[in-house]
């Protein structure tokens, strides 16, 4: 789904076969899942729910999809094969906002959603629903006349949430703009009750975000509130040096029971990454870099560097390998930094522009060798490379600031004052 992609209506869009990268069939779109808003801002969609070969219903999170061609729709990445479950917050597009009974703002007449589109924000990868096609007059299945109208979602009543609600999910409303950062420092600061309820109507990709930025002691709290399927589903959808750095807090056999759930790839990245010491190249690493073969080009780099999941620390530099191209990969080659890829043309191939003058990190590099080597060599990401010159993963510069700051820094705001605590 690029940005600026046209308009799709929702009724287009079922029944839609659902291919993975290799053109194998994954199954057909059922439904789409939303999340209301409160008041009349346009509801966000979360992800598509597809019927599998085996007749199971599972989510499959847009940003897992990568592009809508005709007919059918592409996705990338593992699926998780986990039944469907809806959350509160979530509304099925398809089973429960089509055929409702809504009211015209203007004028307060009562009419029925025959379908709604959808479009990407421009310049992210969000999709919201923006407009609503509605038939006047009375409802019913065997009720066909009436003028019909495509009006804008803010222009309908009957949808959203209700502010006074004071539930969760009016609460996740209400912050849903917020960065993960600030909804962190947000959910840090209220009760344990409280902040279990936010977490349980977050969705996966979202908690994992807020997860990330929350110290050790709330992590472990949250995600122990949740239900093991739950909580292996947010493990795989948070970074793995990330999820790793979560499992670590637990007791042994609920760390082996959750690596046991999630997906086996998955899996194995957070176990290599257990395998080290925390404070070490290898504990704080990555491994999801991106790595390019050598006879690629610029252009091929400009466009993995261009994906909007990419942290600006990880879109900063390409690394160079021979294959396999997964971590640990092939023969470590070079890496070539984003501001060579803008300077020379775009058929250049990267083997021939890779800086093989920058000595790779041992995994076993202690964290003030870490620190040194990124301030002397001016980098926000550094390569880390096995005895058989594999490469194994990045250190990101986030990651070693979150191990040099104290634990309590989270306290204190970006203006130096304390953050009051309360509830």
């Amino acid at each position: 789904m690029a940005a600026g992609a046209p308009r799709v209506f929702v009724s287009h869009l079922s029944g839609v076969a659902v291919f993975d990268p290799n053109g194998d069939q994954v199954g057909r779109v059922r439904d789409l899942v939303a999340m209301l808003r409160v008041g009349n801002r346009p509801p966000r969609l979360l992800g598509l729910v597809v019927e599998v070969v085996t007749r199971r219903r599972i989510f499959l999170p847009l940003t897992r999809v990568t592009g809508v061609e005709t007919g059918q729709l592409i996705t990338t990445g593992v699926v998780n094969m986990r039944r469907f479950e809806q959350r509160p917050t979530e509304r099925l597009v398809l089973g429960e906002l089509l055929d409702r009974r809504v009211k015209l703002v203007e004028g307060g007449e009562e009419v029925t959603v025959l379908d709604v589109s959808i479009q990407q924000l421009p310049a992210r990868r969000d999709w919201e629903i923006d407009k609503v096609f509605v038939r006047k007059g009375k409802g019913g299945a065997l009720r066909r006349k009436g003028e019909t109208l495509t009006v804008e979602w803010s222009a309908v009543t009957g949808f959203s949430l209700e502010e006074d609600a004071q539930g969760a999910e009016s609460l996740v409303a209400t912050y849903e703009q917020l960065r993960p950062a600030d909804l962190a420092n947000v959910l840090h600061h209220l009760s344990p009750k409280r902040r279990a309820e936010v977490a349980a109507v977050l969705d996966d990709d979202r908690l994992a975000d807020v997860l990330e930025e929350l110290p050790e002691d709330d992590q472990v709290e949250i995600l122990g509130k949740l239900k093991e399927e739950r909580a292996a589903d947010v493990l795989e959808a948070m970074d793995p040096d990330d999820a790793a750095d979560l499992l670590s807090e637990l007791p042994e056999e609920d760390k082996e029971r959750l690596l046991t759930l999630m997906q086996p790839d998955e899996a194995a990245d957070v176990r290599r990454l257990l395998s080290y010491e925390e404070r070490t190249a290898g504990g704080l690493m990555t491994t999801e870099p991106i790595v390019l073969r050598p006879d690629a080009t610029i252009a091929d780099a400009l466009a993995r560097v261009r994906q909007q999941d990419l942290s600006p620390a990880l879109a900063a530099q390409v690394y160079v390998c021979r294959p396999p191209y997964e971590t640990p990969t092939g023969k470590y080659l070079g890496t070539v930094h984003f501001q060579r890829l803008l300077r020379d043309p775009p058929f250049t191939l990267v083997g021939s522009i890779a800086d093989t003058d920058l000595p790779p990190l041992p995994p076993d590099t202690a964290l003030p060798a870490l620190t040194s080597y990124l301030a002397a060599y001016n980098l926000v990401s550094a390569p880390v490379v096995d005895e058989s010159g594999s490469l194994l993963g990045v250190v990101t510069v986030d990651d070693v600031l979150d191990h040099l700051l104290p634990d309590d820094w989270r306290e204190t705001d970006f203006h130096g004052e304390e953050v009051p605590d309360g509830h």
